[in-house]
């Protein structure tokens, strides 16, 4: 069956339908990863977006039990330019339109995912959605137009309530602003012993768990869209050691003072390369984000750049001249992706070794 994907500059392309027809507007953005799709789908960071994945066949490894980031996806929709009907790997469940199907996603194939991804590119991330016609295309357009984006995609993902995963390592609190399960599978390979709290979750309950360190998770959306959460980080630092990924890394850097902006069209896929100022060491890195840190507002802070972008020079990681906090905007977890950068969980645990020594020796 035909279906249109239409963008809000009133520009529409021509493929074939699979998975839901539940057509909702979304930010339409791509992803650059070669594999990895069941991830991205299962991404919560990816709430409120169209994904359009520029490797060329999708689907042919099927989707399985064991490489979700999240059970629920909230993902609005899913571009690719040949969906595989016939997967083929001895774990497969489901095949992609079957998966997309029982979640509810809309999907579209034998579309021209070059030319939306130079659209992209050229002209930045738009408000798009899928349709079956083209009848009331002037009527979508202009839907799209004024339709805003939502700002409470944060409170549509996290956790509802905290919940333990008990271990015997230290105690860590993780803020859930849409935590991929890959940050909670680091974690608990490090035998923390982990509570994970909603987004708004007060200063006074977390230091009340009397936790050895403070994780801050990725997430979606505009991280001036929950300043709650920027002003409970803001109590925390400097009480206990933190460490922040994607959302969690500019949620710091706000809390610090420092800005962040919309970049034009994100950084999403599994392969950016992304450089250690200390080091001068350089990591493939997986990331998803739309929004950074502004480096220039650093300088009114005291945070100090720790990593930038070798594709537009982008800030990439902080660190507090003061106290033991430090952020990453990529993503060290991957899933899918690189692991060069997983010893930053390591680093994260001997920051708390390190705090607690401090705490005895005081």
């Amino acid at each position: 069956m035909k279906r249109y994907l239409i963008l809000e500059d009133g520009s529409h392309y021509e493929g074939e339908g699979f998975g839901s027809d539940n057509f909702r507007i979304g930010e339409i953005v791509f992803n650059t990863s070669m594999t990895g799709y069941q991830e991205t789908l299962s991404d919560l960071s990816y709430c409120g977006q169209i994904a359009v994945m520029t490797y060329p066949l999708i689907g042919n490894y099927g989707i399985n039990r064991d490489d979700f980031e999240s059970l629920n996806p909230a993902i609005f929709g899913f571009v690719v330019k040949e969906a595989c009907k016939e997967p083929n790997n001895f774990r497969s469940i489901y095949n992609l339109d079957d998966f997309l199907k029982l979640k509810g996603i809309a999907g579209i194939e034998k579309i021209d995912t070059r030319a939306i991804t130079k659209k992209i590119r050229e002209i930045g991330t738009i408000k798009a959605i899928m349709s079956d016609t083209l009848e009331n295309k002037d009527e979508i357009v202009e839907m799209l137009k004024n339709t805003p984006y939502a700002r409470d995609y944060v409170k549509r993902v996290s956790t509802q309530k905290a919940y333990p995963i008990p271990n015997k390592g230290k105690k860590v609190v993780l803020i859930d602003y849409g935590a991929k399960l890959g940050i909670i599978r680091e974690l608990s390979k490090r035998n923390c012993d982990l509570t994970v709290v909603p987004y708004d979750t007060s200063a006074e309950e977390i230091l009340n768990l009397n936790p050895d360190g403070i994780m801050l998770s990725n997430g979606p959306g505009n991280p001036k869209d929950i300043p709650e959460s920027i002003k409970i980080v803001k109590k925390l630092i400097g009480k206990i050691p933190i460490f922040g990924i994607c959302l969690g890394h500019q949620i710091i850097s706000l809390a610090c003072g420092a800005n962040t902006i919309k970049l034009r069209f994100g950084h999403r896929g599994g392969n950016h390369p992304v450089k250690d100022l200390a080091t001068n060491k350089v990591a493939i890195t997986s990331q998803n984000h739309s929004f950074a840190v502004e480096i220039e507002s650093l300088s009114k802070t005291n945070l100090i750049l720790t990593h930038i972008s070798l594709n537009d020079g982008s800030c990439e990681g902080v660190k507090h001249k003061k106290y033991p906090v430090f952020s990453v905007q990529y993503h060290p977890e991957a899933s899918p992706g690189p692991e060069d950068c997983k010893y930053l969980f390591d680093d994260f645990i001997n920051l708390m070794n390190k705090n607690n020594k401090r705490i005895k020796n005081a």
